[in-house]
């Protein structure tokens, strides 16, 4: 046991080696058991080293391709990485296991590695939201191939979440329109999350801020019509009570109207 388990131990560090070197002698191979590399590596993931387990993983893979162990090494190097917070490593990881293996028992993981990779780099909504738009995708993805499975069941609530994060980051940038008075800009933002995220908890305020784009653009049967939809799915908001005291105060009320677009998502 003391001799295997300076055997790894002799085997990590020539692997560290060669890893740190680079350039300097690209083409040295140390040729190993497959067994022992594989091993090495899942030693290392045990003890949450995951850059030095994704690394020999990628070893294992490199140095035998066409075994079964391979196939495992390449997912788990996609992990390790994950781990390592080394998101992007873990998504071409991942990607590359699919395009190798794409009928594989192991591509339900890899698809579910890939979508939380990049939901991990979901940033804050003051920022480009690109990675967010990845991870609603490729979560989605994961809900459309493997709708029965437990990662399907997680990523939906992680689909609700980004989704969320999406509709944040256009009532961000709709409240910037309205403080430089730019109201059908902001009015285009606020739109967009009705019509596309009128699930998540922006809504009413959504509605609420189309009021107030409305009324500023003198479009008073829109906003008649949000503030109607706005009370009629929300009555004891707080955001329909603001809409409801600025109609009140241009003598108008919450109504209906059929022809707004409005009407087509929220039919009376």
């Amino acid at each position: 046991m003391a001799m295997k388990r300076l055997k790894l131990a002799c085997l990590a560090g020539c692997l560290v080696a060669l890893s740190a070197c680079g350039g300097k002698d690209e083409d040295t191979y140390i040729a190993r058991d497959v067994e022992v590399l594989y091993n090495l590596a899942q030693d290392r993931l045990d003890r949450k080293q995951y850059r030095q387990a994704a690394a020999i993983f990628d070893e294992t893979e490199r140095q035998h391709p066409y075994s079964v162990w391979a196939r495992r090494a390449q997912l788990m190097a996609a992990y390790s990485a994950y781990m390592a917070n080394k998101y992007d490593d873990a998504v071409l990881a991942a990607q590359r296991f699919l395009q190798l293996h794409p009928g594989n028992r192991g591509a339900p993981y890899a698809y579910y590695l890939i979508a939380v990779s990049y939901y991990e780099q979901i940033s804050d909504v003051g920022r480009d939201q690109d990675q967010t738009q990845k991870a609603l995708d490729a979560l989605t993805e994961v809900v459309r191939r493997f709708p029965n499975t437990d990662y399907a069941r997680d990523a939906k609530l992680k689909i609700d979440l980004t989704r969320d994060h999406l509709a944040g980051k256009d009532m961000e940038v709709g409240r910037f329109y309205m403080q430089r008075k730019e109201y059908l800009s902001a009015a285009i933002r606020f739109r967009n999350v009705i019509e596309n995220f009128q699930t998540t908890s922006h809504t009413p305020e959504a509605l609420h801020r189309l009021v107030e784009c409305y009324l500023a653009l003198g479009i008073y049967p829109e906003a008649q019509m949000a503030a109607a939809v706005l009370g009629h799915n929300f009555p004891g908001n707080k955001w329909y009570r603001y809409s409801y005291s600025l109609l009140n105060n241009q003598s108008l009320e919450p109504e209906v109207h059929e022809g707004s677009w409005l009407s087509k998502l929220w039919p009376f």
